[in-house]
């Protein structure tokens, strides 16, 4: 369980990162959220993976740690504010500038960097 449990996270991560590297915003934000999973992920397994913890104090031996519960509560919250900041953030960058690039300008047509080296 742990070994999947680690490449879910793995997969995540590369994922989130890819979409970070891209040059429109809207995979930048949904790579960002994706990346805020994987760490949420990884702070939950930071609690050790218990399948037998007891919540309720009283009705087991083996409890479940509620610090990195709410530890990724916390940041769930913080990750929903976050995105939805980006969004409208993106949303004002399209209508100031006309695109949704990250840096603003548009990249230049393949065929245009071919007639420019000949």
């Amino acid at each position: 369980m742990e070994t999947l449990f680690a490449l879910c996270i793995g997969f995540l991560t590369a994922c989130g990162v890819f979409l970070m590297l891209r040059g429109r915003t809207f995979p930048v934000v949904v790579g960002l959220t994706m990346l805020s999973y994987a760490v949420n992920l990884f702070i939950f397994a930071s609690g050790r993976l218990n399948l037998k913890g007891a919540v309720v104090l009283g009705t087991s031996d083996n409890y479940a740690d509620p610090l990195p519960q709410a530890l990724v509560l916390t940041a769930i919250v913080i990750g929903f504010a976050m995105t939805a900041f980006l969004v409208i953030l993106a949303i004002r960058a399209r209508a100031d500038l006309g695109n949704d690039h990250v840096d603003g300008s548009m990249p230049a047509p393949r065929h245009a960097k071919r007639e420019r080296t000949k």
